[in-house]
């Protein structure tokens, strides 16, 4: 019993040292120390989820894992307002002979501030959709349509009913040009934003009833719960949107592509496990039904949101096939789209080519 007694002493002096310890500090000495743990876990946590990321892209990828065809391509402005010919179509043509490219979506807008689109801003809209049908039967038109929305910008109000009202009629002017669908890209869209579903809600029968697709762009899924709230507190920009946002747009479109890019990633495996980790997020929150696309990036950019050296498309490709070799295999709607056709390289398409619809 004594000797409990003593081994219990000796614990409770050494308990209690780190505490006479800070009590005997000065007062800038506790706040450095505050300080340093105030930095200090943070960083950690980071470091945590950047280790968690970078696991994401070990392994192999399954054979399986590759082109389902229902791949799209974003397609610039200048194939509707003039500046495209029937030989650019053809060239087209051969770039996406033997992909798996089944939708274009088409910059048709951008739509005005309150939700009109002036028909002086794709004249040829009708020729290209036109063109292409005879070029690449098969491979669907859709008119994209975008701007940017309110609160972090002065322009589209998606809350106000009239406005809406007008972008819905752009989608109906849209289809009326020969488009086979109806592509959204609205940014930036807080999660939980009413008016947004409220959209969709409204377009779904226009094209549901010209036989036509409803697709739409969204950003990326919080890699960990509750940063897209963290991230708009810090810096007034909505970046990411929670699973159940993003799973209550799913179903209310035809298809939906996630913007796998601008992520801020430093080196190749950091993006490719993201592009991973985003790829199994997606799938677990897209309906079956729904064609599910992931971004690649083919385009290049030099900076701290876009790190050209790390957001390649071979390490894009590399995370689509292991997020959907873990999450989803079989999955037949599901492709990937590619970001955008007039930055695009031929090393962009080889590497699109030898790593997803052909891959080794």
């Amino acid at each position: 019993m004594a000797r409990s007694g003593t081994v219990a002493r000796r614990t409770g002096r050494a308990l209690g040292a780190p505490l006479r310890h800070w009590r005997s500090l000065p007062w800038w000495g506790r706040g450095l120390v505050a300080l340093g743990l105030a930095v200090a876990v943070p960083v950690a946590a980071l470091g945590s989820l950047f280790v968690a990321i970078r696991l994401h892209y070990s392994g192999e990828p399954a054979a399986e894992a590759r082109t389902r065809g229902r791949d799209a391509v974003w397609l610039g402005h200048a194939w509707v307002d003039g500046r495209k010919t029937e030989t650019d179509v053809a060239a087209l043509a051969r770039q996406l002979a033997g992909t798996g490219v089944r939708d274009l979506y088409v910059h048709t807008g951008p739509l005005e501030h309150d939700g009109s689109l002036p028909p002086s801003v794709h004249p040829q809209a009708r020729w290209f959709t036109g063109a292409v049908h005879r070029a690449l039967p098969g491979v669907r038109v859709q008119g994209w349509l975008g701007d940017e929305v309110k609160p972090e910008r002065d322009a589209l109000d998606l809350d106000d009913a009239p406005t809406r009202d007008r972008i819905t009629d752009s989608a109906r002017q849209v289809l009326d040009q020969g488009f086979d669908g109806v592509h959204f890209d609205m940014e930036p869209i807080r999660p939980g934003t009413a008016g947004w579903l409220a959209l969709l809600d409204q377009v779904r029968p226009v094209t549901a009833a010209r036989g036509a697709e409803l697709s739409v762009a969204a950003p990326q899924i919080d890699p960990v719960p509750g940063l897209h709230t963290a991230g708009i507190l810090l810096t007034d920009h909505g970046k990411w949107w929670d699973a159940a946002y993003f799973r209550e747009t799913a179903r209310r479109v035809d298809q939906i592509a996630v913007m796998t890019y601008d992520t801020s990633m430093p080196t190749e495996p950091l993006y490719g496990g993201y592009v991973a980790l985003q790829t199994e997020l997606a799938l677990a929150a897209t309906p079956p039904e729904v064609d599910l696309l992931i971004g690649l990036p083919f385009y290049w950019d030099d900076r701290w949101g876009h790190w050209g050296r790390a957001e390649t498309v071979p390490a894009a490709v590399r995370g689509v096939r292991l997020g959907l070799g873990r999450q989803d295999l079989r999955r037949a709607n599901f492709g990937v789209a590619l970001y955008v056709d007039f930055a695009a390289t031929p090393e962009n398409w080889a590497a699109y080519r030898s790593g997803w619809v052909d891959p080794a």
